[in-house]
């Protein structure tokens, strides 16, 4: 057991980001990311389920839910697993927390909508959204690529795309989302003199803090964790095996391109990124697109 929880699991994530004790790490976290365009001085924590708007109607819960002065709601969700639709499904989330703003009656006219942000922080990396650490998505103008509207943004956080090590880390931003990313193995929190924000981190993030229920609840959590990551390396070992087999009796060259298919349409099929499907099978990301 490391001596930091690990920031990928259900309880640690909200522990760091989800709670009163730890809003000055989450405000920290967020003017960081929006360096330039924003300072926030407060926020409030707000009801994460979001119910539907009929009976029918879905309800769904985010990680963190917050807002800040101005009213603009900020969503911040970690993601382990790789979701084909993930994209639309970001979309859905924030479109949620427009809709909801909405006020009952003829006399609201759309009038006072605030601005969503959602902050997506990825286990994983998906070529859809881009090959990039950080992507920002907004409501651009196409004809003049200018802003049409700063009612939504989208921002995804690709984890395996940061590999700054401790010693490149300039700006708070890169020293948290490194902190983060290696919390879990890290045997001292790094940066703790300079800034008070990472003794706040280490903190709330020691497991010798947690309380029995809390420890429970994390330990569990971190169980499927590490079932999640352990099913994966799985269907690749099995895919690999399969694949092996069928060479074996349609010949090594023929065989062999077709075990490399047999295990990518595995790895694909529970979530793996395209980029670690490349790199364990030698295929071009043209050739995994087309499965």
């Amino acid at each position: 057991m490391g001596k930091f929880i690990n920031p990928f699991t259900d309880v640690g994530f909200k522990r760091i980001f989800g709670q009163e004790i730890s809003k000055p790490v989450l405000i920290t976290f967020l003017n960081s990311l929006l360096e330039g365009e924003r300072r926030i001085l407060d926020l409030k924590l707000l009801d994460k389920e979001q119910t539907g708007e009929s009976a029918d109607d879905r309800s769904l819960i985010y990680d963190v839910y917050c807002e800040v002065e101005g009213g603009e709601r900020i969503i911040v969700e970690m993601q382990n697993r790789s979701q084909p639709f993930f994209k639309n499904r970001s979309i859905y989330y924030a479109a949620r927390a427009i809709s909801n703003q909405g006020v009952p009656g003829l006399s609201w006219n759309y009038g006072d909508v605030k601005a969503v942000y959602l902050i997506a922080f990825l286990n994983f990396t998906r070529s859809d959204i881009s090959t990039d650490f950080r992507t920002d998505v907004g409501l651009v103008d196409m004809q003049h690529q200018t802003l049409f509207s700063d009612k939504m943004r989208l921002i995804f956080l690709q984890l395996p795309y940061f590999t700054k090590e401790v010693d490149d880390c300039e700006t708070i931003f890169e020293k948290l989302i490194y902190v983060l990313k290696h919390m879990d193995v890290l045997q001292r929190m790094p940066w703790l003199a300079q800034d008070a924000v990472f003794q706040k981190l280490a903190s709330i993030a020691d497991v010798a803090s947690l309380s029995k229920q809390e420890r429970l609840a994390y330990d569990e959590n971190l169980r499927k964790y590490r079932d999640t990551v352990a099913v994966m390396e799985g269907q690749y070992i099995e895919g690999m095996e399969k694949g092996m087999a069928k060479g074996m009796a349609k010949g090594m060259a023929k065989g062999l391109a077709e075990g490399k298919l047999e295990v990518a349409r595995s790895m694909k099929a529970n979530g793996v990124p395209d980029e670690q499907i490349s790199l364990y099978t030698g295929l071009t990301p043209a050739e995994i697109e087309m499965i």
